[in-house]
């Protein structure tokens, strides 16, 4: 099978960083975490499509598998602290550490990274967040280094060829299971592939035929249903987050981002027991369940969990 060279971790991503450790003079130790990522990582990720919901595996490798494994290889060979090649910053406020917005916006990967504990922050360091991507491409230029010359990742890194309803259908046939495509006036409008094809905000590939544009605005895995409706019905000003995770204390008025490549918008942060709502000052397209809502004062990150 022909690689995708697009992915992030690809094996020709791994030989360019051992070749660029031997040109820079440095040690390059490859960990084989094979069977940890399965259940960590893919098998949570396919489960998640299953059941209806859009599941993130960067933040769900950040929390099992690279952080973790970068700490014990730490550990094992006696190093005070750890770096990574994220587009973020990691600061000391007197009080503690601080993760912070990287300073090029369009890059910034502060949002995948609200997962860490705050022991781990303090060990790490995130030497890219002071650049914008083209200094960085720029650098290893001048130093003649393979990166420079890697396209952009923009795939999931253990996803191929087809995409990931391609990838779950190939480990999980019986996922394709056919179901009914609902309009906004519960009439059926067609049948559907498997509830992992669809994600919600979702409009090309429904395959039906209607007066104005439909998206899916829900999708109902035990009943095996997907729910569509006009744009206007993707939208949502408010979201429940579950398995919360804080990493400076929460304030009432936050922003926030319901994905990674949005904007941060204004919002409400109220505390429900181990839950957060958060109703943002206009509504925002697609909440997904599944995806990360992460909240931010300014530039630091307060924390993040799951939209239920």
């Amino acid at each position: 099978m022909r690689r995708n060279l697009r992915t992030c971790c690809a094996i020709e991503a791994i030989n360019e960083a051992a070749e660029t450790a031997r040109m820079l003079g440095i040690a390059h130790k490859a960990v084989d975490v094979r069977v940890e990522f399965m259940e960590k990582v893919i098998e949570p990720f396919i489960d998640g499509y299953l059941n209806g919901t859009t599941p993130n595996p960067c933040v769900l490798c950040n929390l099992h598998i690279k952080f973790p494994y970068l700490r014990k290889e730490a550990e094992d060979v006696g190093a005070d602290l750890i770096a990574t090649g994220h587009y973020a910053r990691v600061e000391g406020d007197g009080g503690g550490w601080l993760l912070k917005k990287g300073t090029d916006p369009a890059k910034d990967q502060s949002y995948f990274l609200y997962v860490l504990d705050r022991e781990t922050l303090g060990r790490l360091r995130l030497p890219l967040g002071l650049y914008t991507k083209e200094k960085v491409r720029r650098i290893a230029r001048d130093l003649g280094l393979p990166a420079a010359r890697r396209p952009e990742s923009v795939e999931i890194c253990f996803i191929e060829e087809g995409g990931y309803s391609c990838f779950i259908s190939n480990i999980v046939p019986e996922a394709s299971r056919p179901g009914p495509i609902i309009g906004p006036d519960g009439s059926v409008l067609g049948m559907h592939r498997g509830v992992h094809n669809y994600t919600v905000g979702q409009r090309r590939g429904l395959n039906i035929s209607a007066p104005e544009p439909l998206y899916v605005i829900r999708i109902d895995a035990e009943d095996n249903a997907v729910y569509v409706g006009p744009r206007e019905m993707a939208y949502r000003r408010e979201v429940t987050v579950m398995d919360v995770n804080w990493l400076a204390g929460p304030v009432r008025r936050v922003t926030a981002k319901v994905r990674s490549m949005m904007r941060d918008e204004p919002a409400e942060l109220t505390l429900e027991g181990d839950l957060v709502r958060l109703v943002f000052d206009r509504p925002q397209w697609a909440p997904a369940p599944g995806q990360s809502a992460v909240f931010y004062d300014g530039d630091v990150v307060l924390g993040g969990g799951t939209i239920v």
